[in-house]
């Protein structure tokens, strides 16, 4: 048979497909079978035509044999000699990417299995065949060894989404929603929905704005997350909330960040801050099993997560997402160099000076000084540590410091072994650890920048010295809920408190008295769930007490006019009964990158957008017309007239 409509007709509603192509094995011999699909690669063995039949589920191996004989088809199906010579002249014709539907009989294919596909001990001889439609030649392969450049996959995304691997990815999405959605109900959470177009209110990230045909000169915000509304929802007694929603963040692209992204978003009341990390442990549990087939109790036998204050994160790890899959740890050397005055070494002695003259103060370190020890099994050479300075460089530091251990504990390969004292230096070996053949590794200065070259060193580290795969997971999930941190941030060029997270996060009851007196050492009920070095959630218990929150407002600056206009709404709101609340939010695209060992969020978006923020499928974002403009009362300044 051809394209033609009556053949089309018969296999779509006569026929029907029986089996998706990767359904079948050698339990389902001699059945007949109808399969429907995309020819994934075709093979002319001089009479005998060999496809790869392909659709989301799999592949399976079809023949068109011109000499297939009516007895060979099980079950009475009905076999006409001129069909099976008509199937083989399409396939003499199909070509990569065609979509075909064949009719057949499931036998083995003897000693001929093919061990890397799940249906390679079948085959379907044809009996019967229709072209759905014809292809042009895609400009890439279909196959997931592709090496074509992303740019070219975006332009023609829905080719690229044909791929196994990507199929596979966006069916551990879909595994990811359901699970949630029947846990969350199980559990007695409702679904509820909040509004995309919302009031802007400055802080956080940047807003994507709406401009409003009917209230010129206004504009909604795309709302970067449920925030404010989910609070609402407590103050409404809804009492337990979820939802799968959409946010929006104009903010500058990167390989975990996307400026439109979906979050699994969450708000109980009457909790504790535990109460909340038991129902998301549960979670996640739920989701590795139903995606993955993992069961994280192996790992994990209480099931929870361990917790991790968020200053000793940062002391050890120079950031709050530390990946736990491996040790190289950072060690704190700025009281030891304060003891020791600096050890002989000009620029600690300078750090050493500025806090003994009150310009740097213990309280607030505006400079520090950290190492990390590398063990000498690692062999790292000279060349390989010069490389190490130019990545550090690369991330603003001025250079790295470095020493290798002697065998009596001398320092070598290093200029900081001219002047260092040798208390000094014993100190700092027995700090680190380190022993003969070791390597450490020095940052010092502005705690931002340390913290922050550290942090990415550390993991640069890991990857090459092998501690961890370059992408992926590797087989291994460590998971870690990092607890405890300030609610406030000082701004080291102002001198002013910032809130950290927001103004709304609960202060621990013991740091309430420190509001006025001592900002920098309040600690508040926020948290992050952190997955192998990635944050792949955050949230915290809600300020529901009017008095505490005018409290925080005074320590932000904030008067009651500036917290009005800001936040009326939601103020209006908690003195209405708000009851104790907190919540969550999960990055659900962040969540399925690193479930499925994806490369990046690109690879778990369908349709995503480039670094620079576009649409290559589309072409969007694009200009539109001044007709358009003019209606929205919206004028366009030029590039060279914003600046």
């Amino acid at each position: 048979m051809s394209g033609s409509s009556s053949s089309t007709s018969r296999f779509i509603g006569e026929l029907q497909r029986t089996h998706r192509c990767g359904d079948l094995r050698a339990s389902d011999i001699g059945k007949e079978v109808v399969l429907f699909g995309w020819v994934a690669t075709r093979r002319d063995h001089g009479g005998c035509i060999f496809i790869d039949l392909r659709d989301r589920d799999g592949r399976t191996q079809i023949v068109f044999d011109p000499g297939f004989t009516p007895e060979a088809v099980a079950g009475g199906g009905k076999v006409v000699d001129a069909e099976v010579k008509a199937a083989h002249a399409i396939a003499e014709q199909a070509r990569t990417e065609w979509v075909i539907g064949v009719r057949g009989v499931v036998r083995s294919r003897g000693g001929n299995v093919n061990a890397k596909m799940p249906t390679g001990e079948i085959e379907v001889g044809i009996v019967e065949a229709v072209v759905f439609n014809k292809a042009e030649t895609p400009p890439f392969e279909i196959n997931d060894d592709v090496d074509t450049r992303e740019e070219v996959r975006l332009q023609y995304r829905y080719l690229d989404l044909r791929r196994p691997k990507l199929q596979r990815t966006l069916r551990v999405r879909h595994l990811i929603n359901q699970t949630t959605r029947n846990y969350f109900s199980d559990n007695g959470f409702l679904e509820l929905e909040t509004p995309y177009m919302v009031k802007y209110t400055p802080g956080g990230a940047r807003n994507f704005l709406v401009p409003s045909r009917m209230t010129p000169g206004s504009f909604y915000a795309l709302a970067e997350s449920p925030q404010l509304y989910k609070q609402l929802f407590m103050v409404a007694g809804f009492d337990r909330y979820f939802q799968i929603v959409k946010c929006f963040r104009d903010e500058d692209l990167r390989i975990d960040r996307q400026p439109e992204f979906t979050q699994i978003d969450v708000e109980m009341s009457f909790v504790a801050q535990n109460d909340i990390f038991k129902m998301m442990e549960g979670l996640v549990f739920g989701i590795w099993k139903a995606a993955s087939g993992i069961d994280l109790k192996e790992s994990y036998p209480t099931g929870r997560f361990p917790q991790l204050p968020f200053y000793e994160s940062m002391r050890r790890f120079g950031n709050d997402k530390p990946d736990m899959r491996f040790a190289l740890e950072h060690v704190d050397l700025t009281e030891l160099t304060l003891e020791h005055k600096g050890g002989g070494i000009p620029f600690l002695g300078e750090i050493a000076a500025k806090f003994e003259s009150g310009k740097l103060r213990r309280d607030l370190p505006g400079e520090i000084i950290k190492a990390i020890c590398v063990p000498a099994k690692y062999e790292m050479s000279r060349a390989e540590t010069d490389k190490l300075e130019d990545f550090v460089k690369s991330m603003g530091a001025k250079g790295l410091a470095r020493a290798k251990v002697g065998a009596d504990g001398a320092w070598t390969q290093s200029p900081l072994a001219k002047t260092i004292t040798k208390e000094f230096r014993e100190a700092i070996n027995a700090a680190c650890g380190a022993k003969e053949g070791d390597l450490l590794l020095f940052q010092f200065g502005r705690a931002s920048v340390v913290q922050t070259v550290m942090a990415n060193l550390r993991v640069h580290l890991g990857k090459k010295l092998k501690l961890i795969p370059e992408v992926g997971h590797g087989g291994t999930f460590n998971f870690l809920w990092v607890v405890d941190p300030p609610l406030f941030e000082h701004d080291e060029d102002t001198g002013k408190w910032a809130a950290a997270h927001h103004a709304f996060t609960r202060p621990h009851d013991s740091s309430v008295p420190l509001l006025e007196t001592d900002p920098g050492k309040v600690l508040c009920y926020r948290y992050d769930l952190v997955l192998n070095g990635f944050e792949i959630g955050g949230g915290s218990i809600r300020l529901h007490d009017p008095e505490v929150q005018s409290r925080v407002f005074t320590a932000l600056g904030i008067d009651e006019a500036e917290a009005r206009k800001k936040f009326g709404f939601l103020l209006d709101a908690l003195k209405h009964g708000a009851p104790p609340h907190g919540g969550v939010a999960i990055g659900m695209d962040r969540l399925a990158m690193l479930l499925s060992g994806a490369e990046s969020l690109r690879d778990v978006i369908p349709f995503p957008k480039t670094q620079k923020g576009t649409d290559l499928l589309t072409e969007a974002p694009t200009p539109v017309t001044n007709d358009q403009l003019a209606e929205l009362h919206v004028r366009v300044v030029a590039e060279a007239e914003a600046k």
